[in-house]
C-alpha cells in the first residue's frame, strides 16, 4: 500500500506544479514544444494519480500496484529527462548590446520580431519595447495594453511602455511620437532600434517608422521588421535564426487573445512565415529584416 500511497502523493505534486498557468509559462519559455508536452504530461499524471489511488485505497499490495507505483518514478524521470533535453540552449555573448523594440500596436512586436527578441534576451542583451498606441480600433483598449504587458514578460523584455497615441492616426500625432521615440533613446541608449518598414501599407506602420528614423536621425543602427502587413517591396537582407525559437514567438502571439481569431494571428501562419523566410536565408527559421543602416560593430553577434 505504502507504495501506491507515495505514487499517488508524487502523481499529485506533478499535477500540481504542471497545471497553473504561472508555472506552465516558466518552462512553456524555455522549452520546445512545451504546450504539447504540458498536455501529455497532465494526461499521464491524471491516469497515474487515478490507478495509485484505486491501488491504495480498495486493492490489497500486489505486483500490479507495485507496477504502477515504479512506473509513477519512470515517468517522473523520463518527463524531467525529455524536459532537460528539450531546453533551448543558451549562449553567452562577449559583449552585451542595448535593443529598442518600437511598434504600433500592442501585438505588433511579438508578430514581426518575437522570436528575434526572445533570443536576445537568452543570449545576455537587455532588450526594451515602445508601443505607441493601445489598438482601441481594432480591439479592447481595456485589455491589448496588458496582454501586451505579458507578451513582452514572456520574451524576457526588461520594459515595455505602451503609449496611447491615437489608433488608426497615428500620423496625426508624428511630431509627439517622434518626441517620445527621442525620449526613449535618450534614457537606453541602445545599440540597434528595430521598427516597422517603410514598405507597410498599414498607415500606423508607416507613421512609425517615419517617427522612429525621425527621432533616431543620428543612430547608426536601425532595422526594419516585418509585419503581416508588408508590401511586395519589403526586401530584408539581414535574418535572424530562430531555430528553437518558433513555439515562443507562437506563444507570445498567443498571448493577445483579444485578437484570437484573426488569421494572422494563427499559430499555423507564424510558423509559415518563419519557414518561408528560413527557406531565404539557406536555414530551417529566420526572421527578416530591412536595415535602413546597420554599423556592423553595433550588431555584433546578435
Amino acid at each position: 500500500m505504502l507504495p501506491s500511497v507515495v505514487g499517488a502523493l508524487l502523481s499529485a505534486v506533478v499535477l500540481a506544479y504542471v497545471l497553473p498557468d504561472a508555472n506552465y509559462m516558466r518552462h512553456k519559455r524555455s522549452v520546445v514544444g512545451a504546450r504539447a508536452l504540458r498536455r501529455a504530461i497532465v494526461v499521464v499524471y491524471t491516469v497515474l494519480l487515478a490507478l495509485n489511488l484505486w491501488c491504495a485505497a480498495v486493492m490489497p499490495v500486489t505486483l500490479v500496484c507495485d507496477a504502477i507505483a515504479v512506473s509513477t518514478l519512470v515517468a517522473t524521470g523520463t518527463f524531467g529527462f525529455v524536459l532537460a533535453e528539450r531546453r533551448i540552449p543558451a549562449t553567452t555573448v562577449v559583449q552585451r548590446r542595448r535593443v529598442l523594440a518600437v511598434g504600433a500596436h500592442p501585438d505588433d512586436l511579438e508578430l514581426a520580431c518575437g522570436a528575434t527578441l526572445a533570443k536576445l534576451v537568452d543570449t545576455g542583451h537587455e532588450v526594451r519595447g515602445l508601443v505607441m498606441s493601445s489598438g482601441e480600433v481594432g480591439g479592447n483598449p481595456g485589455l491589448r495594453p496588458a496582454e501586451a504587458q505579458r507578451g513582452a514578460s514572456f520574451l524576457g523584455l526588461s520594459a515595455l511602455r505602451v503609449h496611447h497615441f491615437p489608433d488608426t492616426r497615428l500620423d496625426a500625432v508624428g511630431n509627439e511620437m517622434v518626441r517620445a521615440i527621442e525620449d526613449a533613446i535618450k534614457e537606453f541608449e541602445p545599440d540597434v532600434i528595430f521598427t516597422h518598414s517603410a514598405h507597410d501599407q498599414h498607415q500606423d506602420h508607416y507613421a512609425v517608422h517615419q517617427a522612429t528614423l525621425r527621432a533616431a536621425r543620428a543612430h547608426h543602427s536601425i532595422l526594419c521588421f516585418e509585419s503581416p502587413s508588408v508590401t511586395r517591396d519589403f526586401d530584408p537582407s539581414v535574418f535572424v535564426n530562430i531555430d528553437g525559437y518558433v513555439d515562443v514567438k507562437v506563444e507570445a502571439v498567443l498571448a493577445h487573445r483579444d485578437q484570437t481569431g484573426k488569421p494572422y494571428m494563427t499559430p499555423g501562419r507564424v510558423r509559415g512565415m518563419a519557414a518561408f523566410r528560413g527557406a531565404q536565408a539557406k536555414n530551417t527559421n529566420a526572421e527578416a529584416f530591412e536595415p535602413v543602416r546597420l554599423l556592423g560593430s553595433a550588431i555584433g553577434d546578435l
